[in-house]
C-alpha cells in the first residue's frame, strides 16, 4: 500500500507564487517518478510536470514551462512543485502521482493511467 500525501495549496494573487509538496510511504526500497497532474472545474485532468527517481529528466505542459519547476527533496520520495507567476487559469485541484518504476516505463509519463498511486489533492486558487 503506497500513500501519496500532497500539501501547499492555497489561495495567492495572480502573478503570485506557491510552492507544493507531496511525499510518498510505504514501501521503503521502491524509487518512485512522481509527477503533478492538476482538475479544473468542469475540465479532464491534465499533466503537469514530472521527475524521475534521481533527478535525471524532468517534463512539463507547455502551459506551465518556464513558470513551474519539479524538483526532489532530501527525504526519499519527495517531490516539489514551485509555481511562480500564476495565472487565473492556472487554480485547479492539484494533485500528486508516484510511478513505481522510477524511470517513467509504465507508459507516457503525460498520462494519468501510467501512475500507479495517488494523492488526494491540494486546491490551488489564483485570483485576479
Amino acid at each position: 500500500q503506497v500513500h501519496v500525501e500532497e500539501s501547499g495549496g492555497g489561495l495567492v494573487q495572480a502573478g503570485g507564487s506557491l510552492r507544493l509538496s507531496c511525499a510518498a510511504s510505504g514501501r521503503t526500497f521502491t524509487n518512485y517518478a512522481m509527477g503533478w497532474f492538476r482538475q479544473a472545474p468542469g475540465k479532464e485532468r491534465e499533466f503537469v510536470a514530472t521527475i524521475r527517481w534521481g533527478a535525471i529528466s524532468q517534463y512539463y505542459a507547455d502551459s506551465v514551462k518556464g513558470r513551474f519547476t519539479i524538483s526532489r527533496g532530501d527525504g526519499k520520495n519527495t517531490v516539489y512543485l514551485q509555481m511562480n507567476s500564476l495565472k487565473p487559469e492556472d487554480t485547479a485541484v492539484y494533485y500528486c502521482a508516484a510511478e513505481s518504476t522510477g524511470l517513467l516505463s509504465n507508459g507516457p509519463y503525460y498520462r494519468a493511467e501510467s501512475y500507479d498511486s495517488w494523492g488526494q489533492g491540494t486546491q490551488v486558487t489564483v485570483s485576479s
